[in-house]
């Protein structure tokens, strides 16, 4: 069946497998063990280009290398014929090559030119070179020519002729003066493709005597010079008519054109319309050059679709449009448009694209066994269409021996049922006018057993969800067909997730965990079979968990950026940090630890972005975030007084540098030299947006300002100051203020204010002018001038009556504007009478009303504070003798007329009084007044002790309250036991008389536990309750029986006696398993054997049950129940009572044998008795 080849490279060898209906192999392997005694015919390697042009000066060098199985032999044509290398001394072909080496040295060059080509050939066929066109680079002298100087009206267009001689290559073409300096180009001057210089229009500075066209030829580095061309411009209007009459008549030294302004023309190309052809693959360059004042503007467009703009460019100030690496579909009309304010000019090149021969599918390499079918194939695309012509072995397959299995059809050849010996090599030749191309395709049959050329146990490892390829590189042929197994086991179909590719490749699309494991592949063929082992590890990926986030940092602080990473445990991460994206500062300040980059006292040049890039050897994973370095801002600077008046003036300065943080506003400040000089104080703030601020200012003052910048991080340094400037004195603006009038004793008015500050004194000379008078009484406002002061005291006035005052400003410029009044009051004095009409309404026994008649305002003598209520507990109602305790005072603010006294004590006797308050301090009291408060419940029992506790009763005493709060009238008392799970049982209730403490308690249970509660009773009813608790006593009889049985001596004993008998219950055993043999119980098994026991086989070591013919009742005492218990029977015999004297109970490792029971033995999941034999620790637990 026929087969596609493809030989793939791995670890030096080259194997490309091909599966499908025909073959199209490609190389042999280059591995030497694989090279080793395989066939190939020649395959050229190097040659030389086809179109070599050579430097006359060196010697020529011709490269023709080539590979095959032999290695091949090489020969030359030269223009179609051959070429005797060894009859030639100057030529040399290198050994084991075929490049030639021509000494031309004493020789010229042009007697080697021509068409050379190389054939190599061994055993199996033949390839050929591409015909090498060998000519020797040129660079002629430019023709001697007289140039006279040419004369221009100003304005006119001119183009200055280059005509460089043709050189091989073609020379590169520039314009210079004298002093090799390139002469200036622009829009209006500028160099054609063919080296002309085109002016547009000509200006007087365009005089010149030195316009020098220079060729450059590239191979032979020669730079050939024109004659110097001299242009002179002439402006006609500045010359009489005599003279332009001379010069008009010799109009031949003249540019025929009009000097005016002008619409564009075209200069180049002519004429409206013009064709350009390209080829494909080329470069394209179309150019328009126009005339015309103003100097035009030159625009492109594509009449019939866009310029393709990822190709195209455009040069020589626009004037030229190139295209590189043309297509078909770059075909078509080009526009160019001139342009200036008098009109425009169109100009249209249709472009056709032709194409040299190019591949579609290049002829490949076949490797084929015998008897196989392959094709080669020369598919090539060009405009004309290009003629193919096949070779074979170097001669035209026409011309060649006929070979019946060999069939040719236009660019394809079939070969069929080929047989060994029948390699060769087919060349495909595809040309049209414009080129040529040449392919060698060889033919190799071969027939060799499966080769796995991928080295063994190769380890692939790769990332969890990432795609596997695991390699199976294979030569053979036929080629091999390849087969995948996993674990040794599994065989691989192609389908998901598995993919296997023609060259062997085993591809895996989404490695997982469970994919893990060792693969097998497996080459064959109908010659032999090769398998080779691959491992392959799927690894965790690598992935940051905690990213770095950006930061901004203030200067000299610390920046940390985190990087927590998770990956796999077996591989070694590596940690790099980056800034923007190249290697870290080599600074002492920067800190990397596994997890972070710690930045120390972080400055300008740290901003940037920092990244964290972990790599291991699979993969890596990366995360960057910015770093922002900010500080206070830089201070303002050239701060500016404009707008200059009595009272104001404009401030505007320049910020400084922000550093990364906004400007969030400006503080101006003010420093005021004459009053208060070296203390600058707040003035202003203007937004962060802001360069000017309107200052108001206060007359009589010499100012200088500064300002401040503020942004997120703080306050800049102030700025430079101001220069200073001073402001005129002027009347008071303001007058003092905190204005008050308050008197100190009972008879003065101290008056006082804040004292205004320098530079509110708007002047020299400031005095404060005091005024008052008494308020609602028809009297004339009395003053006082002061000066340096902020208070004035009135003397002689009444006793806390109200006055008016005010205080105003003066200077010697003035007085201030006019003072509003304030009322004050003069000095107190302490209250002439008491509260009267003193009455108490009690309200319970712990809290009273008090209400009184106010004193009269006069009597006050003061401003108002409120009254003091004073009460203190004579006695409670239950002592004759008075026990007075501490006073207590309540204060009821304002003009109050009642308050209420908490916290008092029921049934007592109280006693207060009450003063009024003003600002001076406490009138006389009111007389004593007497109350007393009503009963209330009592307190808590003093105490509550339980004595004499027995099995049955128990002695209760008690103490009286500390507060009875009334008169008693008894005790009530409950009582409840509690078990151990603090539940309690019925309640008990029980009643004394208030004369009792003591009471007896009986009928109580034993040994348990009683709660009790307790208080006492006032005819308001009961108080807080107080608890005890306590247990009565045991039983005698019971505590003699309740003994530890641990310390019992019989107890021990029999412990004892048990642990020895399983001691001699044991040594039985081991001594029995020891001696072997059988046993008394076999000789039972002959007779009474039951049929559904299936004994076990003498060499397991072990017995089936047997039944006791002798005595057919269970063995007692030893029968394990399902549940793991044992059950006690009536009887403590012995076990060696059942067991026949003790000789037989035992098998070999130690256990009983069976059960004699007689009865069916059961599964341990039927009925509720083991079958299983009952151990030792068993038959112990039988006597217990």
């Amino acid at each position: 069946m026929d087969r596609k080849r493809k030989w793939v490279l791995s670890s030096g060898a080259l194997l490309v497998i091909f599966l499908g209906r025909m073959t199209t192999a490609l190389e042999v392997p280059l591995d030497p063990k694989v090279l080793e005694g395989l066939p190939q015919p020649p395959t050229i390697t190097h040659q030389s280009p086809k179109d070599f042009i050579i430097d006359p000066r060196e010697n020529i060098l011709i490269y023709c290398e080539a590979k095959g199985k032999p290695h091949p032999s090489f020969s030359w044509t030269r223009n179609g014929t051959h070429f005797d290398v060894e009859k030639d001394s100057k030529v040399l072909m290198k050994p084991s090559s075929g490049t030639l080496v021509i000494d031309i040295s004493g020789e010229k060059a042009e007697a080697y030119e021509g068409i050379y080509q190389c054939t190599a050939r061994n055993e199996h066929g033949t390839a050929v070179s591409n015909n090498i066109f060998i000519r020797q680079s040129r660079s002629p002298l430019w023709s001697k020519e007289r140039k006279e100087a040419i004369m221009v009206q100003v304005g006119v267009s001119l183009v200055l002729q280059c005509r460089p001689p043709a050189g091989l290559p073609p020379p590169i073409i520039f314009w210079m003066d004298n002093n090799f300096q390139r002469l200036p180009q622009n829009t209006r001057v500028s160099q054609a493709l063919n080296g002309d210089l085109y002016f547009s229009n000509v200006l007087l500075d365009d005089t010149r005597n030195d316009y020098i066209c220079y060729a450059r030829f590239p191979h032979t580095q020669t730079i050939q010079q024109k004659q110097p061309i001299t242009v002179k411009v002439l402006d006609m209007d500045a010359i009489n008519e005599t003279v332009a009459a001379l010069y008009n008549y010799t109009n031949n030294l003249f540019v025929d054109s009009p000097s005016g302004e002008r619409r564009p023309s075209f200069m180049a190309p002519l004429g409206r319309s013009s064709t350009q052809m390209a080829l494909r693959g080329g470069v394209l360059e179309l150019e328009c050059i126009a005339e015309g004042l103003p100097t035009p503007e030159v625009s492109w467009y594509k009449e019939s679709g866009d310029l393709p703009s990822s190709r195209m460019s455009f040069h020589n100030f626009q004037k030229t449009l190139k295209i590189a690496d043309v297509m078909e579909a770059d075909a078509g009309d080009y526009r160019c448009t001139a342009k200036n304010s008098l009109g425009s000019a169109h100009h249209t090149i249709k472009v056709n694209v032709k194409a040299a021969p190019f591949w579609i599918s290049a002829p490949r390499n076949l490797i084929l066994a015998p008897k196989e079918t392959g094709i080669l194939t020369c598919r090539v695309s060009g405009d004309p269409k290009p003629q193919i012509a096949w070779s074979v072995n170097g001669v035209p397959i026409e011309n060649s021996p006929k070979d019946t299995s060999r069939k040719v059809e236009d660019d394809t050849v079939i070969l069929s049922d080929v047989q060994t010996g029948s390699s060769a090599v087919y060349q495909c030749n595809a040309s049209n006018e414009f080129g040529y191309l040449l392919a060698n395709a060889f033919v190799n049959v071969l027939a060799e057993a499966p080769r796995v050329l991928t080295p063994p146990n190769n380890v692939y490892q790769v990332i969890t969800n990432n795609p596997a390829f695991l390699d199976c590189a294979s030569f053979g042929s036929p080629i091999p067909t390849i087969t995948w197994f996993k674990d040794s086991q599994t065989s691989i179909l192609n389908r998901d997730p598995y993919v296997i590719h023609n060259n062997g490749t085993l591809e895996i699309n989404v490695a997982q965990s469970l994919n893990s494991g060792k693969y097998t592949c497996i080459a064959s063929n109908n010659l032999g079979t090769r398998e080779n082992h691959v491992y392959l590890e799927v690894k965790e990926p690598t992935r940051i968990l905690a990213q770095p986030e950006y930061m901004v940092v203030q200067r000299n602080r610390k920046a940390v950026f985190e990087c927590k990473v998770k990956h796999d445990p077996t591989l070694i991460p590596t940690m790099n940090w980056l800034k923007d994206n190249g290697e870290l500062p080599d600074d002492e300040r920067f800190l990397v630890d596994t997890d972070s980059l710690t930045i120390n006292e972080v400055t300008e040049e740290d901003e940037g972005t920092y990244t964290c890039v972990m790599n291991t050897t699979l993969d890596q994973d990366s995360a960057s975030a910015m770093l922002t370095v900010v500080e206070e801002p830089d201070p303002p600077t050239d701060l500016e007084l404009t707008d200059q008046r009595e009272r104001s003036v404009q401030l505007t300065w320049i910020p400084g540098d922000e550093h990364n943080s906004p400007t969030q506003k400006f503080l101006v400040q003010y420093e005021d030299l004459l009053h208060q000089a070296g203390v600058w104080h707040n003035l202003t703030e203007e937004e962060g947006t802001k360069t000017t601020a309107h200052l108001d200012l206060s007359p009589y003052a010499y100012y200088s300002f500064r300002v401040l910048a503020v942004n997120h991080v703080g306050f800049s340094q102030p700025s430079q100051p101001s220069r200073q400037y001073r402001t005129n004195p002027a009347a008071p603006d303001v007058n003092p203020t905190d204005v008050h009038g308050v008197g100190t004793e009972h008879n003065n008015l101290v008056i006082s204010w804040k004292e205004l500050t320098g530079l509110q004194s708007n002047g020299p000379g400031l005095q404060y002018k005091v005024n008052w008078r008494q308020k609602d009484v028809e009297e004339d406002w009395l003053s006082e001038t002061v000066a340096n002061a902020s208070k004035y005291v009135v003397s002689g006035t009444p006793t806390f009556v109200p006055y008016e005052v005010k205080v105003q400003a003066v200077n010697d410029y003035g007085n201030g504007p006019a003072p509003e009044a304030v009322v004050g009051y003069s000095g107190e004095d302490v209250p002439m009478s008491a509260p009267e009409s003193v009455q108490v309404l009690v309200q319970n026994g712990t809290l009273a009303e008090v209400h009184w008649e106010p004193v009269l305002t006069s009597m006050v003598r003061g401003r108002l504070q409120g009254y003091k209520v004073s009460y203190w507990r004579e006695r409670s109602l239950h002592q004759a003798e008075a026990q007075q305790e501490e006073q207590q005072v309540l204060l009821f603010s304002g003009n109050r007329t009642d308050g209420r006294l908490p916290g008092l004590k029921p049934y007592s006797l109280y006693t207060l009084n009450i003063r009024v308050v003003n600002g001076k301090g406490e009138g006389p009291p009111s007389p004593n007044h007497n109350f007393e408060t009503p009963e209330g419940v009592p307190g808590p029992p003093s105490f509550l002790r339980i004595k004499n506790t027995d099995m049955d009763s128990l002695t209760l005493e008690w103490g009286p309250p500390q507060d009875n709060n009334g008169r008693l009238t008894g005790y009530t008392l409950k009582y409840q036991p509690v078990n151990s799970s603090n539940e309690l049982g019925p309640v008990e209730e029980m009643m004394f008389p208030a004369n009792e403490t003591t009471v007896i308690l009986a009928d109580l249970k034993y040994s348990t536990r009683y709660k009790f509660y307790f208080n006492a009773k006032t005819i308001k009813g009961s108080g807080p309750t107080i608890t005890e608790e306590a247990v009565t006593i045991m039983d005698e009889a019971m505590k003699s029986d309740q003994v530890d049985l641990a310390t019992q001596g019989w107890f021990i004993g029999l412990m004892c006696a048990i642990a020895l008998l399983i001691l001699v219950l044991l040594i039985i055993c081991f001594i029995k398993r020891n001696k072997g043999g059988k046993y008394p119980v076999k000789e039972k098994e002959d007779a009474h054997q039951d049929p559904e026991i299936q004994p076990m086989k003498d060499d397991d070591g072990t017995f089936g049950e047997y039944s006791d013919t002798e005595d057919h009742k269970p063995l007692k005492g030893s029968r394990t129940p399902s549940n793991g218990t044992v059950k006690r029977d009536d009887s403590d015999d012995s076990l060696v009572d059942y067991g026949e004297g003790g000789d037989g109970q035992f098998n070999e490792d130690g256990s009983f044998i069976g059960q004699y029971s007689g009865k069916k033995e059961k599964d341990t999941h039927e009925g509720n008795e083991s079958s299983e034999a009952p151990s030792p620790v068993n038959a112990m637990n039988s006597f217990v």
